[in-house]
């Protein structure tokens, strides 16, 4: 199958259910898009068992575009329903286009059929998520219709540093019983 580099822009796209088939060509597309220097936080959870866990949860929210025999982009979304609410919320998980196809309406075309089939579900709101820095996410989002930017904190504690530093410390204290 041809890369992402090789798109065509007089072809048709066509935007369509993923199957158990196009699991690995997502999966690349995503590796493409999502990573440590675009985002840390989304490079740590992007891995073949998100796709497949999103395929096997919400398979009819797992979309993909294909532009001839190519896949250029794909959207995963599920629905969240609330103790004690009236409300559906849809959450558009992730949406990645490969690089040669931004900017030709891939993303939007993605949302489009995702906002029509989580309205089919009963979703009243659909909600993402990008980091604070994608001002080409925001933007995107925002052309959109998504408002109510909301700024809020990601954190990690890398656990393997704290063992090697209280190891290291450890091994430079002499032993009390032993001076």
């Amino acid at each position: 199958m041809p890369t992402c580099n090789q798109i065509n822009h007089r072809e048709s796209l066509c935007i369509r259910p993923m199957g158990v088939d196009d699991l690995a060509e997502v999966f690349h597309i995503g590796e493409l898009i999502f990573t440590a220097e675009y985002s840390p936080s989304l490079y740590r959870t992007w891995d073949e068992y998100e796709v497949i866990s999103m395929f096997n949860s919400d398979s009819e929210l797992c979309l993909v575009a294909e532009s001839g025999d190519r896949i250029v982009g794909f959207a995963l979304g599920t629905t969240v329903d609330k103790h004690h609410s009236a409300w559906k919320y849809g959450y558009l998980v992730w949406l990645g286009v490969c690089p040669k196809a931004q900017k030709l309406r891939v993303g939007q075309n993605l949302f489009k059929e995702m906002k029509r089939r989580m309205r089919a579900q009963g979703v009243r709101m659909i909600i993402v998520d990008t980091d604070a820095d994608n001002r080409a996410g925001i933007d995107f989002f925002t052309k959109l219709g998504f408002g109510n930017i909301q700024e809020h904190v990601y954190m990690t504690l890398n656990l393997d540093r704290r063992a090697k530093k209280k190891k290291k410390k450890k091994e430079e204290k002499p032993d009390a019983a032993n001076p």
